[in-house]
């Protein structure tokens, strides 16, 4: 990193710079993208609990294991 100088004063400057630029969501799209979040993870916790269970069951089946 020779040749490579910091300046910590420029570096706050273009910082609050560049957090000017910054378009910050609003609080309704903050709470719907949340519970999107939410209910996406609900959905893949249930397709995949439902999954294991059909493959948990077919496997039983196959070796006659606990049926």
């Amino acid at each position: 990193m020779s040749g490579v100088a910091f300046h910590p004063a420029r570096f706050l400057r273009e910082v609050r710079v560049e957090m000017t630029k910054v378009t910050w969501p609003s609080r309704k799209e903050t709470l719907i993208t949340t519970g999107l979040v939410f209910v996406m993870a609900a959905l893949a916790a249930a397709f995949f609990f439902i999954a294991d269970q059909i493959i948990g069951i077919a496997v039983r089946a196959l070796f006659g294991v606990g049926i």
